[in-house]
């Protein structure tokens, strides 16, 4: 396997490793032999799942721990060779009506888990996962790590501050870290519950359901989507590959898309549905941001990193998974 002699004998904490993206990290993790802990708070809204782990469950050390309980991550990282720092509160509806929260999560436990690694793991490598939404409203499209970030909600602010601490701890105390930007990605093992953590998860729970999907304003906004596999991926590449210490890079998608064209797409995969167009909700509009996809030439040029699993494909797969599963994400 492609990176088994980098992970093999190795120690792995991955936080959030309950949700969408540490989950299926951790899955490919398992198929190394390595040895792989998860730390999840398993609040209710935030996307941690047991079920997401079911094929592995006896294969990981699973902690229901907290990364604001600052004893518990001063323990959890010690003795780790690498730490995927995936914990964090997603949503920006959520970061706008409970900012306090949000800079708990995204910018205090941040520190808090470097601190850690200062004090007691200074040699680790830590691949911290990072968001389109630091940019903000893009002044131009493809949007390229030299773009302004502009954030337009109390999330976007709290991550790239979160960002920041980790490029801090590398340039300043030498502990290896990279942060990736990631924009919308989907996959199996999404959060379903509800929509405050993106429209993508949510328009095909709806479309499943046989439910008629809303989309806001005209639904011409264009956005890029990465498939989960290719998210975990660019994370490994991240964390074995020496150039990638102290930068950090956006990730990306073969394709552009509008939301009226993803939805259309999303209907004709899934053999019925239907939509309709509606005006934006005050609260959203404020923090729209518009059309935005990434240019992910850097992380390719360093680390040779590009998307392999069009949308097509990925929504493909998508729904065949959440269709077997329901029960469990619903």
């Amino acid at each position: 396997m492609k990176y088994m002699p980098d992970f093999r004998g190795k120690k792995i904490l991955i936080t959030g490793g309950l949700g969408f993206i540490g989950s299926n990290l951790a899955i490919r993790l398992v198929k190394y032999g390595v040895d792989v802990t998860i730390v999840d708070s398993l609040i209710p809204d935030y996307g941690g799942n047991l079920f997401n782990i079911e094929e592995i469950k006896d294969k990981v050390h699973v902690n229901i721990a907290d990364v604001r309980d600052r004893s518990s991550m001063s323990y959890l990282v010690r003795g780790k060779d690498y730490i995927f720092n995936l914990a964090g509160q997603v949503s920006h509806i959520d970061s706008m009506s409970d900012p306090f929260t949000d800079l708990e999560i995204n910018c205090v436990s941040q520190l808090s888990i470097l601190e850690a690694c200062r004090n007691h793991n200074k040699d680790v490598k830590i691949v911290y996962a990072g968001t389109r939404q630091q940019y903000g409203k893009p002044n131009y499209l493809p949007v390229d790590e030299r773009h302004l970030v502009q954030p337009t909600d109390v999330n976007g602010i709290n991550k790239m501050a979160g960002e920041w601490y980790h490029i801090l701890y590398c340039r300043v105390y030498g502990i290896r870290t990279t942060s990736l930007r990631i924009t919308n990605t989907y996959g199996p093992r999404l959060l379903m519950k509800h929509n405050r953590q993106g429209f993508a998860g949510w328009f095909i729970r709806q479309v499943i359901d046989s439910e008629r999907i809303k989309i806001f304003g005209d639904g011409s906004q264009v956005r890029d989507f990465t498939y989960v596999d290719d998210v975990v991926e660019a994370i490994l590449l991240a964390a074995t590959n020496e150039k990638a210490d102290g930068d950090f890079f956006n990730l990306g998608s073969l394709e552009h898309i509008s939301l009226l064209e993803f939805v259309k797409l999303l209907i004709e995969l899934n053999g019925s549905g239907s939509y309709e167009i509606v005006p934006f909700p005050e609260d959203k509009k404020k923090i729209d941001i518009g059309s935005f996809y990434s240019d992910y030439s850097k992380i390719k040029n360093t680390l040779g990193w590009e998307p392999t699993i069009d949308l097509r494909e990925g929504l493909s797969r998508t729904l065949e998974y959440y269709k077997k599963y329901k029960s469990y994400y619903w």
